[in-house]
């Protein structure tokens, strides 16, 4: 590595994007990276966490074009580490480093990009750390855990100046740009509502028992930054998404983020004024589930506009004829919008314009994977490299987010509350109870 690209590492001299979360952000200009790293240098990153999602990460790193190297694989269980370096090995001829704490990684001046997917609770936390240490960060949602590290995240990177991008990849669709831009331009009249929707036939989960945490498990790792307790049966293994609110953000966090995201982005609208929820554990009521799995949600916006969220996750009947995905409403006509493209009707309900991907993206298969991945990590390092913007800079990112936070909350108190479109903020004191955590001793996320 040069000298100039270690000074770069250092230095960060990269533009200030954006502005506060629930403001106007313009995507990040290619002209502000111009000087980060030449277009012909090499990125080497590292993946932290290799679970269900990491694997959609792998055919961008693989492909030559686009010339990057995996230093380190990371994850605080063994299997998975040793798993995931076996299969690699058989695509390159390269050897990457495991590793299980990602602070050894950070402390490596070379490694200039983490791609974080580990559960809730690490990302934000994680992610400062990242851009303390110089790294650019690919971050998975949810990019945080609750609304105070909602904000965390964005004056992050305004401080550190770094490169994140959220892991939100429809907004890396040719077909979603296509029509919001369409939409944008009027082609169904002035829209007033978008339902956005999940559907998924989640099964039982076993009810959380004490027990010795599984052969390579680093249990204190994985907690992180959450207040210790004793492990539990099959916790680490995704059940941790619907154990109790220490590590997870239920199906609001988990999938209503990739449709809420959609759903603002084609109306205009940046935060509510109004959060309106019914939330209630519908199935499997014995089970070890903990939260809500059946969710409607009603958040207002000014400008009379009106996203609903219509979230099933045990329940699979497909009442809108697809599993999951966005529903325009306009006042000359609707779109529906995915993952595999887009549908145009007009008010008499007449299919007038359909285009659908050429290609493929996991849906509701745990973890995902596919083109728009694909599509959305290129992104990121040609934005580190100054070629290209953002699809998904995290100033956007985490104001979609912040709606999955509201309906969390509201689920919780069990009542509607206002909120203060400028600067997120609950008008409700037992609401604002739930806009922090607490952190075990010495985690807790600094700027």
């Amino acid at each position: 590595m040069s000298s100039s690209r270690r000074s770069f590492i250092k230095k960060a001299a990269v533009g200030v994007v954006g502005v506060a979360l629930g403001n106007k952000v313009n995507a990040m200009s290619a002209q502000s990276y111009s000087n980060i790293i030449g277009a012909n240098d090499r990125v080497n990153i590292a993946i932290q966490g290799l679970g269900r999602r990491y694997g959609a990460y792998i055919p961008p790193i693989l492909d030559k074009k686009n010339n990057v190297t995996l230093k380190y694989f990371c994850d605080v269980m063994k299997s998975q580490r040793d798993k995931a370096a076996a299969k690699f090995s058989k695509s390159v001829n390269y050897k990457p480093v495991v590793e299980n704490d990602i602070r050894k990684i950070l402390d490596d001046k070379e490694v200039d990009a983490i791609f974080m997917a580990t559960p809730d609770h690490w990302h934000t936390p994680g992610a400062i750390m990242g851009m303390q240490a110089g790294k650019h960060i690919y971050l998975e949602k949810p990019c945080s855990h609750n609304m105070n590290e909602n904000e965390m995240v964005v004056a992050a990177q305004e401080k550190y100046n770094k490169v994140v991008q959220m892991g939100n990849q429809q907004r890396s669709s040719a077909e979603s740009s296509q029509i919001i831009k369409e939409i944008h331009n009027g082609i169904i009249g002035d829209t007033y509502k978008a339902t956005a929707f999940y559907i998924n036939k989640r099964g039982e989960v076993p009810i959380p028992v004490k027990a010795a945490p599984p052969e390579g498990l680093d249990w204190e790792l994985f907690q992180g930054p959450a207040i210790r307790k004793a492990y539990t049966h099959d916790t680490w293994n995704y059940n941790w998404h619907w154990y109790g609110w220490d590590f997870g953000t239920a199906e609001m966090g988990n999938n209503a983020t990739h449709e809420l995201d959609i759903a603002r982005w084609a109306l205009g609208v940046s935060l509510p004024e109004h959060v309106d929820v019914i939330a209630e554990k519908n199935h499997y009521k014995n089970d070890g589930w903990e939260m809500y799995d059946s969710m409607n949600a009603t958040f207002k916006f000014s400008g009379n506009k009106v996203i609903e969220w219509d979230g099933q996750s045990r329940n699979g009947y497909n009442k809108y004829g697809k599993g999951r995905g966005t529903i325009i409403y306009g006042s000359k006509g609707s779109a529906f919008i995915d993952r595999g493209g887009f549908a145009l009707y007009d008010l008499a309900g007449k299919l007038i314009k359909d285009n659908k991907s050429s290609g493929a993206e996991g849906g509701l298969a745990l973890g995902g994977g596919g083109d728009l991945s694909t599509r959305h990590a290129v992104n990121f390092f040609e934005t580190i490299r100054g070629n290209q913007e953002l699809t998904s800079p995290i100033q956007q990112g985490a104001t979609s987010q912040a709606m999955t936070h509201y309906a969390n909350i509201a689920s919780k108190i069990g009542k509607s509350f206002e909120v203060d479109e400028n600067t997120g903020r609950i008008y409700d004191r037992d609401a604002m109870k739930f806009w922090s955590r607490t952190y075990e001793p010495g985690w807790d996320p600094k700027l």
